[in-house]
């Protein structure tokens, strides 16, 4: 069971050291070639129209009520059979699509990986942008909120369920988009990363292959005895989830299975694709030098 520490909403928003006071723009909701819906339905209850807007150097969609799936696939003859889904971050409430999904599943693809932008659904939020700025500062400020008696299985069942949907559609057509169905893995970052590790305690069926925690919450769980390898970076002076221990490192480590822990000394909440200056920016190079030791980044014999 995930602890209620987990569950804090307080999770995901891209707040870059760089650009902290950038302002929300508002912009056209963007064609979104390639996107497929993946059948999970409507989000109950929401009124609002999908939003997106730019801030941080990063484009970010709200109010998303139905689910896409967008596959980044290797030039033609350079994949490797491996695939990653990549669940962008964004506290529940907003989704950084360029930063925490394009810039990555690119990047995994220029490696031989194919790579699917998880687009999940979001809590509402005000449609319009003054009412959702002063809400999300509402949310992000003060310190992380602990709420108790919450189950990630109920208040993540949306997004879980996208997840799962996300895994079955990319097995269904593994054969066309070349993907080995057993190298089927998950990165997500800060929100994206509670759901990727929900995912795999979770999603019955989805069983990545191997799940990245980029600046995601460390609290403990109990890992299976089957837990997927775990890769873990996160910047020592993140503002949400760097004082709180390394449980869920040590979670993994009880079960005997595979993980690699990276603390950076400096790189904040989001640096995800950012060129910054700090050590962070290299996560990207561990992650796939890791990806390679696990043999992801070749074609399987």
């Amino acid at each position: 069971m995930l602890s209620a520490a987990m569950l804090v909403c307080t999770c995901g928003y891209a707040v870059p050291a760089m650009a902290q006071h950038d302002s929300m723009t508002p912009m056209a909701v963007p064609s979104q070639a390639g996107a497929i819906e993946l059948g999970t339905g409507a989000l109950p209850g929401a009124t609002a129209p999908e939003a997106w807007h730019r801030q941080y150097g990063s484009v970010f969609a709200r109010n998303v009520t139905v689910a896409t799936l967008t596959p980044f696939l290797p030039a033609q003859g350079k994949g490797t059979g491996a695939a990653v889904i990549v669940a962008p971050g964004g506290g529940f409430r907003t989704l950084s699509m360029s930063n925490e999904g394009w810039d990555v599943a690119k990047a995994l693809a220029a490696k031989g990986v194919a790579a699917f932008v998880l687009k999940y659904r979001l809590h509402p939020t005000p449609l319009a942008m003054r009412e959702f700025e002063a809400d999300m500062a509402r949310l992000f400020s003060g310190p992380p909120r602990q709420p108790g008696g919450q189950d990630p299985v109920v208040t993540l069942a949306p997004q879980i369920a996208d997840a799962r949907a996300a895994f079955a559609l990319v097995r269904a057509r593994a054969r066309e988009w070349k993907v080995d169905s057993d190298r089927i893995g998950m990165v997500g970052f800060s929100a994206g990363a509670m759901l990727t590790l929900s995912t795999a305690l979770y999603g019955e069926d989805a069983k990545p292959a191997f799940i990245a925690n980029i600046y995601g919450p460390l609290t403990a769980v109990a890992a299976p005895a089957d837990a997927p390898p775990l890769f873990v970076a996160i910047a020592a002076d993140d503002p949400f989830f760097a004082n709180a221990g390394y449980g869920l490192v040590d979670s993994w480590k009880s079960a005997r299975r595979p993980v690699e822990f990276h603390l950076y000394e400096q790189g904040g909440h989001g640096f995800g694709m950012y060129p910054k200056t700090t050590t962070s920016t290299g996560w990207f190079d561990g992650f796939s030098r890791w990806l390679a030791m696990h043999g992801y980044l070749k074609t399987k014999s």
